[in-house]
């Protein structure tokens, strides 16, 4: 596989309500586009960055940089055999993994596209359809928390994934359990908003048989959490600690967590989530597909890498609509009933770009040649 050309095509969508973590609110997607061109084959890849750095130390220009200045110059240099080969391409440089991903993502959806097959069918997926959850973040109230709940639940989402922090945490889910009895698939998101010394309070958390706690602890804590899975019941959920398959191995062995939540852009890729996959797989540990308010590609990616065995988890990948009055791939995702998604069969990530929908969300474009020469479009009023 050799690449001649890739684009870089910075978009802003609004989405349709402001989303609030432990983090902060989020009231838009800016992110990164990628397409790679191979021969007739273009393949797409999004940057999960933040426009702001709270997540992880990336942001959407610290992508945009690595990507220009070390990741597209190496990709040129060589012809690629396999996407597995950017991965090791790509080793020498800490971290910045979510600017690895997006260039990877390209890379292997024109390899499914060469090859004539699905990107799910490349990645070894197994699952033709798969269940999806829903992620709802911190809401005014406790009562219009229980609203939000009850129209995903009408609407069919496998697994209710509520965002908590420090002062909204006990009392919402006590009350979510009161609601709606004990058989709703429910689990609670911390992004890091606690410590040890919240332990009394995070053990109460018990009593309402909870499928997970999701990171708890510090962003880069494995240590700490294994103390406190010793003291719950409720399984702890790993995300921001896990950046490697070395991260995962490390995490298992010390008892920090019983279920991982693989994020392709967190870890560099669909090369090393499948490989974090496969060592969860070979330990008994279950997986599921977080997600990052992806736009269309992004989403595509996430279908393809949830239709692995071990994925046995509902994930975050909601239809398009649940964020986005205009999503930029056609047809947009929708459920193919309640609660479940239709892995993609068609070459590669199976939809194709709204052209016209991405214009409207264009803020910048950038052409990069394997020649050298690159061009640079800026969009008025940005």
């Amino acid at each position: 596989m050799k690449l001649e050309r890739i684009d870089l095509q910075r978009i802003k969508i609004p989405l349709k309500a402001p989303f609030e973590t432990s983090m902060g609110v989020e009231t838009h997607k800016e992110c990164i586009l990628v397409r790679a061109y191979s021969g007739e084959h273009v393949g797409f890849g999004e940057s999960v960055a933040m426009d702001v750095p709270v997540y992880n130390e990336e942001d959407v220009d610290t992508v945009w940089y690595m990507l220009e200045k070390y990741l597209i110059p190496q990709l040129f240099s060589r012809e690629i055999e396999h996407p597995d080969d950017v991965s090791r391409l790509f080793s020498w440089m800490r971290r910045n993994n979510m600017a690895k991903a997006a260039l990877e993502g390209a890379v292997w959806d024109v390899y499914a596209k060469q090859q004539g097959i699905s990107l799910s069918q490349a990645l070894g997926g197994t699952r033709t359809a798969i269940d999806v959850g829903v992620s709802i973040g911190i809401e005014p109230t406790v009562e219009a928390l229980l609203a939000r709940v009850d129209g995903f639940i009408r609407d069919g989402y496998k697994k209710i994934k509520v965002k908590i922090k420090p002062g909204f945490d006990v009392e919402p889910i006590r009350a979510i359990r009161q609601a709606f009895g004990p058989d709703v698939p429910l689990m609670a998101d911390a992004n890091s908003a606690y410590t040890l010394g919240d332990l009394e309070l995070l053990k109460k958390l018990d009593e309402f048989g909870l499928m997970m706690i999701e990171q708890p602890l510090a962003h880069d804590d494995i240590i700490d959490h294994a103390t406190l899975q010793r003291e719950l019941k409720t399984p702890i959920c790993l995300d921001e600690s896990i950046h490697t398959v070395e991260d995962a191995r490390k995490a298992i062995e010390l008892g920090s967590c019983r279920i991982i939540n693989i994020k392709i852009g967190r870890v560099g890729g669909l090369t090393p989530a499948k490989q974090i996959h496969d060592l969860c797989q070979s330990r008994q540990i279950p997986v599921w597909c977080g997600g990052m308010l992806e736009a269309g590609v992004g989403r595509a990616h996430n279908m393809a890498i949830a239709s692995l065995a071990n994925f046995t988890i509902p994930g975050d990948t909601s239809p398009s609509d649940r964020y986005f009055a205009e999503d930029i791939i056609t047809p947009a995702i929708a459920f193919a009933k309640p609660g479940v998604l239709h892995v993609p069969t068609a070459p590669g990530i199976g939809v194709e770009v709204n052209e016209a929908a991405l214009l409207r969300a264009l803020v910048e474009h950038r052409s990069f040649f394997a020649n050298q020469q690159s061009t640079t479009t800026h969009i008025p009023g940005w």
